[in-house]
């Protein structure tokens, strides 16, 4: 290995080039030239001592060396916007980035108000938002806080529960007035019904409890919660809704109220690091206190 120690850019050019598979889209993603992501990979290479890509007759292939660099210079990456969300908070009053990250229908669906809201009391502050469900986002410097739909075990994590989200059947109106209301769990058979397409632990579990549920018996299959929302919004059969949401929508009907609901615990964590700042301080107060209203609607509704 040589001894000038690689630089940032070198990695960040390296990420992209994974990415992407060609130096020309890497120099695109970045704001750079083709010639000049090609310099940051060979300086890379020889700072390590490293084969990082092979060309192949469509584009640049990473060798194992490359493949096993990744999850580090992610790392980096991950590190290095860390640094730069910290470092533009610095200044008076509450100012700079905070990146969150949630499940794709509290993210689209019920953070939106309540991040708008905390941007019209602090114009300053800049709200990044990533749509995943990963537990170990906050432990990778990835995200700032975490909106989770599941009880976060880690150490260094300040954590609080804001309130159980109830889960419940939901249709359209029109969709049930073509078809008609079941009345019990069973009559879901001659109904369509919108679901899972791959299982996972949850889903099996809740498959044991609820035969019904399962996935031979779906007529639309989607792994995206937003995708199996816009299904029943649609009026394409009856799926499983936040209560909460639904309740915004007078058009959409809740199926079998007493035969099935389930309550998904949420959470609100960041890095315990993060705790005297004051950007990531009053939006995790803004998340608590707009999502406990969310849930105190759907439990009126």
């Amino acid at each position: 290995m040589a001894d000038n120690e690689p630089n940032w850019e070198w990695y960040r050019s390296f990420l992209q080039v994974l990415e992407t598979g060609s130096l020309s889209a890497a120099g695109r993603a970045l704001g750079l030239t083709q010639p000049t992501v090609g310099r940051h990979i060979d300086s890379l290479e020889a700072a390590l001592g490293l084969k990082l890509f092979t060309r192949s007759f469509d584009g640049f292939a990473p060798t194992d060396a490359a493949q096993e660099l990744r999850p580090y210079a992610a790392g980096i990456a991950a590190t290095a916007a860390a640094l730069r969300r910290a470092a533009s908070s610095h200044g008076s009053g509450v100012r700079g980035t905070v990146r969150l990250t949630a499940s794709e229908v509290i993210g689209v669906e019920v953070l939106p108000p309540i991040l708008a809201a905390l941007h019209s009391e602090h114009p300053e502050l800049v709200i990044e938002l990533m749509l995943s469900n990963r537990a170990d986002d906050l432990l990778h410097r990835e995200a700032d806080i975490a909106v989770r739909m599941f009880q976060p075990v880690q150490e260094a994590l300040v954590v609080k529960r804001v309130g159980g989200i109830e889960l419940g059947l939901h249709a359209h109106e029109r969709y049930l007035a073509a078809r008609g209301m079941p009345n019990s769990m069973d009559a879901l058979s001659r109904h369509a019904v919108i679901g899972f397409d791959h299982e996972n632990a949850y889903i099996r579990r809740l498959q044991e409890k609820v035969p019904a549920l399962s996935r031979d018996r779906f007529a639309f299959r989607a792994d995206s919660d937003l995708a199996q929302l816009g299904a029943i919004r649609a009026g394409f059969g009856i799926g499983i809704c936040q209560s909460a949401l639904a309740a915004r929508d007078k058009q959409l009907v809740r199926v079998l109220r007493s035969q099935f609901s389930l309550t998904m615990d949420t959470w609100i964590a960041m890095h315990e690091d993060l705790r005297a700042s004051a950007r990531c301080a009053v939006t995790f107060a803004a998340l608590a206190a707009g999502l406990a209203a969310y849930i105190r609607a759907g439990d009126q509704g």
